[in-house]
């Protein structure tokens, strides 16, 4: 992760500039809020996100992440003016990570259930976010684009990460044609996993979020840091690798929990250790 255990310690005691965070039962809120700009990302708001997403890395209280955003419009993808060097003066304490946060990176090693909750438009680099997710829950009112090509430029990022979900010929058409499509499409293709009405989008993250948080914290961490490793273990190292992640899941005290909870015949209390 971009930021140590340390760093994240106290993040009651930070200011966000772009960004409200909440944490309630289990549950890590994160809300994208530069509203009066389309929720368009700055450097300063990618580092924020880098931060609250180490806090969920390293916090056993946070079980899942829910990404929203204030206002019509999801996210704008970047704003090129603060790409630039030219970004607002802000009240952001976030401290500035070593080396430059790359957002197609920032959820690879959170290892917590990410669900974007797309409830409006979302552009170019907006996709980041939602290829990053694991669950991307969006609504009629959403729909989701990627202009650059008719600007002179071309998602680099967004394709490497469109194409871990997407056939790569679906990709380059739609990097090619600079194409905006509905919820509907985006589900079709895969990038959206859960197509809901605007007026149910609350309760369906709400149902989403409890069922994941009935299952065992510790067992979905370790699962996804396996998933997450297997991209760079040779295949024939693969099952090596996931029987000693098998073994180091079994010594969690939720494993303990969940088989006695089993012999018992009641529901299993998890701690998330």
């Amino acid at each position: 992760m971009y930021y140590t255990k340390e760093q994240i310690e106290k993040i009651d005691q930070e200011t966000f500039a772009y960004l409200l965070i909440e944490e309630k039962d289990h549950i890590l809120n994160v809300t994208l809020n530069r509203e009066e700009k389309r929720n368009a990302l700055t450097p300063i708001m990618v580092n924020e996100l880098a931060f609250a997403l180490s806090y969920a890395h390293h916090s056993s209280s946070v079980w899942s992440v829910v990404i929203d955003a204030k206002g019509p419009v999801f996210c704008a993808g970047a704003d090129m003016r603060a790409f630039s060097g030219k970004e607002e003066e802000n009240n952001s304490t976030i401290p500035k990570p070593e080396k430059t946060v790359l957002l197609g990176e920032i959820f690879v090693e959170c290892h917590k259930p990410c669900i974007a909750k797309v409830d409006g438009p979302a552009y170019a680099g907006a996709f980041l976010i939602l290829c990053g997710c694991h669950y991307v829950i969006a609504s009629e009112k959403a729909k989701f684009g990627l202009p650059e090509v008719k600007r002179g430029i071309w998602p680099m990022q967004v394709m490497e990460s469109l194409l871990q979900i997407i056939p790569a010929r679906k990709v380059l058409d739609w990097c090619m044609l600079g194409k905006t499509i509905s919820t509907a499409e985006a589900y079709n293709l895969g990038l959206v996993t859960n197509a809901v009405n605007s007026s149910d989008i609350n309760e369906e993250v709400a149902k989403l979020t409890n069922e994941i948080c009935s299952n065992s914290p510790s067992a979905i961490k370790y699962g996804l840091r396996a998933f997450d490793e297997l991209r760079s273990i040779e295949k024939d190292q693969a099952h090596t690798y996931l029987s000693k992640m098998l073994r180091e899941v079994l010594k969690t005290k939720d494993a303990s929990e969940g088989i006695t909870a089993f012999k018992e015949k009641r529901e299993p209390v998890w701690t998330g250790e």
